[in-house]
């Protein structure tokens, strides 16, 4: 069955899931939760500084971040070609 509204011309439900220029993909949740690690791995690196935490838990937030950071880099590159 089709929704019909009167001061529309398309016979469509105004709201289709998943569709639309209003559609989010797996790739932008991708994105979002890469830049959140990489926040997150900064704020706690600056927190370790701050706390006088040791070398190891500075290396830890490091390899996160630069991983993090890569990661959208090369996502960046792969959508250009």
């Amino acid at each position: 069955m089709t929704y019909q509204d009167p001061y529309r011309l398309s016979t469509t439900p105004p709201h289709t899931p998943a569709e639309g220029p209003d559609a989010v993909s797996s790739g932008d949740v991708l994105r979002t939760l890469l830049w959140a690690v990489v926040v997150v791995s900064v704020v706690a690196n600056t927190v370790a500084s701050v706390a006088g935490a040791g070398t190891l838990v500075h290396l830890a937030c490091g390899v996160v971040t630069v991983l993090a950071a890569g990661a959208l880099v090369l996502r960046g590159l792969g959508r250009r070609r």
